[in-house]
């Protein structure tokens, strides 16, 4: 198996993605343990219409291995950051890539990679629940990180949610918390 540098991935993308479709890279060396190995973590932000393209790009470097969304509220948007491994397993060669993507709250949709990696569908899931992300083309199946009962449009990790009214009840008395 040939290896491609951290430097020759970001070169991949932005010679295969359309020409906007990167706008921003970088590439960190860190090290760890006591031997100190350095190890690459490859940060590329890329458009949202060209994210599903740029998680296939990762398939004609190596097999990727599928880590996590992770998701961030900047306030007139929402980051995701797709973390994935190249190389995993193979001793000081592992490279991590992180794709993220910006989505303006007035429109929070992005397409679904399981048909590309059919177990991002949990985390996929994952962010829909907590930040009110449409993704389109992932089956709509009830929650499975927030109660059944749980009200609509109420997403938990978005810096502009104001909560749930609950009605607690103790004793003798009913009182109304937000």
């Amino acid at each position: 198996m040939e290896y491609m540098k951290p430097d020759e991935i970001v070169e991949l993308f932005k010679e295969r993605l359309d020409k906007n479709a990167v706008m921003d890279s970088r590439i960190e060396t860190k090290t760890a343990g006591i031997k100190k190995n350095a190890y690459n973590v490859i940060w590329l932000q890329l458009n949202p219409q060209n994210l599903k393209e740029g998680v296939r790009l990762l398939y004609a470097i190596q097999f990727p291995h599928f880590a996590i969304i992770s998701g961030n509220d900047l306030g007139k948007e929402i980051e995701l950051i797709y973390h994935f491994s190249l190389y995993y397993g193979v001793r000081f060669k592992e490279i991590s890539i992180n794709l993220s993507t910006r989505l303006s709250k007035d429109n929070l949709k992005i397409p679904t990679i399981t048909d590309l990696i059919p177990g991002a569908q949990t985390a996929e899931r994952e962010i829909k629940e907590m930040f009110g992300v449409t993704i389109e083309g992932l089956p709509d199946l009830p929650n499975i990180f927030l109660p059944q009962d749980f009200p609509q449009g109420i997403f938990p990790l978005r810096k502009d949610e104001k909560g749930v009214k609950m009605k607690v009840e103790r004793k003798d008395e009913v009182i109304e918390v937000e």
